[in-house]
């Protein structure tokens, strides 16, 4: 088992982001840090623990993770990237998911601009970031556009006789609008821009320090303040991050490890640019070399799409073969962006072999804690029903099949069920049904049987997404629920044992409830805890994303398409046109006869209707 204590021991004294994980291995908190060291382990001190927030996040920490980095700011893009990849539940809690900015370049246009943005875009333009110094971004676009006589104006094209704004009267523009700008020299200044912008400031820095020096001599202090900032701010530019490298691209970076009982490809992700994340595939190969070419032929095979770009530390065998095979590049990078990014991968994976075989030690372990705590389940509630218990054999690596429902509707109304499936800890979202209730409106236990019914029927009568029985039905609710789902069970004489997932006036799962209304709680298994916990958020989700849709859908149907006149196609275009029925509602004769196919008669009809 993963000993926290023992491997606060072993965490390096770099940058870099740490990922805690609760019992099941699910990432709870994504941080980043200057000494990785330091941050892990004020984790784990009392008075860190003062806070009811860290509390709560520190009880649920069963390991963690981390990722080196080079800088902090490094660290900060990634800490970035894998919050909005794993969505982490503390840190929605405890952090601000932004999005960093970018300096964009607009190459798409005729008199291209220097802007700042959020949004990431593949729309012809050159981006540079993403930032972590919001500071620093404003310093550098106000440098340029002192130095840079550029458009600033989003038009494009401007008519005879147009009146110039007041930068081009300033001299901060060079007058496009009034055809006085030398189209040439416009992009040979565009051209040192993103030379600057690129890290090649080397010049433009010495000359900046020589007037910064000239105006504090002349005891022109904020003058010398102002360079003084676009010094810092160019510095700080200069600050290459390797967490976002490749502007525009993506890749993978490949490092073979080799450790004491398995084969490893460490892959490095980096999608648009960024550092993303890192995943472990562990091979079967029997000898002491990693066979990076089969790993490639067979990983990038399945996905129909791939990076652009494989880098590796060394060359292959059949690189030229895998390369046309599955429309790749496939180098080893000896300088420059690319080189120092292959240096990250390779340090941070030294790190990652010395933990690699504990860590799939504890994942076996962490699968059979689960299947052992899911069997006792299984068992009592067998033993409830007098039926046999559905037990899997020691040797059968099959995991558990659950299947967990929620019934979902809004004050009685619109009510639908859910139905979500996972095989050990791993939901499987192609298996998920819903169901329109038809007979039980507003009555949950009659819904449920309707539910349970149905899906039953339907395995019986061979229908192929609903043939594989569950090992165990889990039912969000308590001993009512269970009973409702009981009897139909029963009533087709299959033994599937049936338990609640009851919650507290919190609204967390506090315990399992039995047909003869024994309950176990879960407070102080936190395994079962977390899994039935993660079961319940998870099916009542896609009940109610399910019931919001059949919702909203019914409230269009009944305000617009109950007005005489008003079918299909002109309910589509009063929402085309509209954007919602509170501004159909609002809307003048005169606005409504603006619609396509609308007339008169039908306008009035609208009018009449909805005041």
């Amino acid at each position: 088992m993963f000993n926290i204590e023992e491997e606060l021991k072993k965490l390096p004294v770099t940058p870099g982001v740490y990922m805690h994980k609760d019992s099941l291995g699910e990432v709870i908190y994504v941080g980043k840090a200057v000494n990785l060291r330091n941050r892990v382990r004020s984790y784990f001190r009392k008075q860190a623990q003062n806070d009811p927030k860290v509390r709560a996040l520190v009880s649920n920490i069963a390991e963690f993770e981390y990722i080196r980095c080079a800088t902090e700011m490094e660290a900060l893009v990634l800490e970035c990237n894998l919050i909005k990849k794993f969505r982490p539940r503390y840190n929605v809690l405890l952090k601000d998911d932004k999005a960093y900015p970018y300096i964009v370049v607009t190459m798409s246009e005729k008199w291209p601009r220097v802007i700042r943005t959020r949004r990431l875009e593949h729309n012809g333009n050159k981006y540079f970031g993403p930032y972590t110094d919001v500071a620093c971004v404003g310093a550098i676009l106000d440098m340029i556009k002192e130095m840079y006589p550029l458009k600033k104006c989003r038009a494009q094209s401007f008519p005879a006789g147009v009146r110039p704004c007041l930068n081009y009267f300033i001299g901060k523009c060079e007058g496009v609008c009034q055809g006085e700008a030398d189209h040439d020299e416009y992009m040979r200044m565009i051209d040192d821009i993103i030379s600057i912008l690129n890290g090649k400031d080397a010049a433009l820095i010495k000359s900046l320090e020589a007037k910064m020096n000239e105006a504090a001599e002349e005891l022109e202090y904020e003058e010398a303040a102002r360079y003084r900032d676009y010094i810092t701010a160019l510095r700080r530019l200069g600050e290459t991050q390797r967490a976002a490298m490749l502007r525009d691209r993506d890749a993978d970076v490949l490092i073979p490890i080799v450790t004491a009982g398995n084969s490893i490809v460490a892959q490095y992700k980096i999608r648009d640019g960024k550092l993303s994340g890192r995943e472990v595939h562990y091979l079967t190969n029997g000898s002491d070399e990693v066979p990076v070419q089969e790993f490639i032929k067979l990983h990038y095979s399945e996905f129909d799409e791939r990076p652009k770009e494989i880098l590796l530390p060394a060359h292959i065998g059949d690189e030229a073969l895998l390369e046309d095979f599955l429309n790749v590049k496939i180098s080893v990078p000896e300088r420059g962006e690319k080189r120092a990014l292959l240096k990250l991968a390779t340090d941070d994976s030294a790190e990652l072999a010395k933990t690699l075989d504990e860590r799939a030690i504890r994942e076996i372990e962490r699968k059979d804690a689960l299947k052992a705590a899911l069997s006792r389940v299984i068992e009592y509630a067998s033993e409830i029903n007098g039926s046999i218990p559905m037990t899997i054999p020691d040797d059968d690596d099959r995991e558990y099949r659950i299947e967990a429902y929620d019934i979902s509707n809004l004050n009685g109304l619109d009510t639908v069920g859910a139905m979500v499936v996972y095989e050990g800890n791993k939901p499987i979202r192609k298996d998920y049904r819903k169901f329109k209730i038809r007979t039980a409106e507003g009555d949950d236990y009659g819904s449920l049987r309707e539910v349970i019914y149905r899906r039953l029927k339907r395995a019986r009568n061979g229908d192929e997404g609903f043939k594989i029985l569950p090992d165990i039905l889990m039912i969000d609710g308590g001993l009512g629920q269970v009973h409702a789902v009981k009897a139909v069970v029963d009533a087709f004489r299959i033994a599937i044992p049936v338990v609640g997932m009851a919650k507290d006036d919190a609204h967390r799962t506090k315990s399992l409830v039995f047909d003869d209304g024994h309950e176990i709680e879960l407070k102080d298994d936190r395994l079962l805890f977390s899994y039935c916990g993660n079961i319940q958020e998870e099916v009542h989700r896609f009940a109610i994303t399910y019931m919001s849709g059949v919702r909203g859908k019914k409230m269009t149907h009944s305000v617009l398409e109950d007005i005489p006149g008003i079918g299909p196609k002109r309910r589509a275009e009063l929402l085309k046109h509209f954007g919602s029925i509170e501004a159909i509602r609002t809307a003048s004769y005169d606005d409504l006869m603006q619609v396509e196919g609308m007339t008169g008669k039908v306008a009035e009809s609208v009018i009449d209707f909805l005041k």
